[in-house]
């Protein structure tokens, strides 16, 4: 089966002690909006306080509706990396996930495999025990003053032509400005108080907890992003 790569989420450093590390995108480009269960709105990766196992969570489905379900046309994947040290070679392990019925999911870490019904908020357990998942719907946690987001990058675009920009594609502006830019971060459009677009919003939610052995066979030091891959 031939895949589409629709969007990658920012990688995120793990290393064996409590960490949390975060990724978010709403309101994506035309071609994730069209397959609102392939469009990731946010990746979280953490390891438990005793270090042994890593959690990881998939949202995706931005204002997801009632009867949102997992398409049983996409793949979901967590590309955990690890390695002996920061900038050491890396080795992949596939954290990969699909529904073949809205109601079951299954999936393969290394030679775990996995399959029921994950709507439980206790969560789906595998016979080793060393895969635990929950999937299904919950409130999106992003919050996001949109409106002044955007009135934000409509300023910055309109001002475009009179600013500099370094190698990065980043603007350069004086004090005066960024306090302008920042305030408008901070509220919404015509200096209104900032609100919470995704209030009471829902998203479609993976969330898989894995013994750390499982994904660490290249050293200690993990990293992870997010994938969805869907038929043509």
């Amino acid at each position: 089966m031939k895949k589409h790569f629709l969007f990658l989420a920012a990688m995120a450093a793990l290393v064996s002690a409590p960490f949390v590390a975060s990724a978010a995108d709403h309101i994506d480009s035309p071609a994730a909006v069209a397959e609102p269960t392939a469009d990731i709105t946010d990746l979280y990766a953490w390891m438990t306080p005793d270090a042994q196992n890593l959690n990881l969570v998939l949202n995706v489905n931005p204002f997801a509706g009632n009867q949102a379900a997992f398409s049983d046309a996409v793949q979901y994947a967590f590309h955990v990396n690890s390695s002996t040290g920061y900038g050491e070679p890396q080795t992949e392990t596939l954290v990969l996930c699909r529904f073949p019925t809205p109601d079951i999911i299954e999936c393969w870490v290394g030679d775990e495999y996995i399959i029921g019904d994950a709507r439980d908020p206790m969560g789906l357990e595998s016979e080793s025990g060393d895969i635990k998942i929950f999937a299904g719907m919950r409130n999106d946690p992003f919050f996001m003053e949109f409106s002044g987001f955007t009135e934000t990058v409509n300023t910055v675009i309109g001002a475009a032509s009179a600013l500099s920009f370094d190698q990065s594609g980043c603007p350069a502006v004086d004090a005066a400005t960024s306090g302008v830019l920042v305030n408008q971060l901070q509220s919404g459009v015509d200096g209104i108080a900032a609100a919470d677009t995704f209030a009471g919003q829902n998203v479609l939610s993976m969330v898989i907890q894995v013994n750390r052995e499982l994904v660490n066979t290249g050293g200690p030091i993990l990293g992870v992003w997010a994938s969805t891959h869907i038929a043509n």
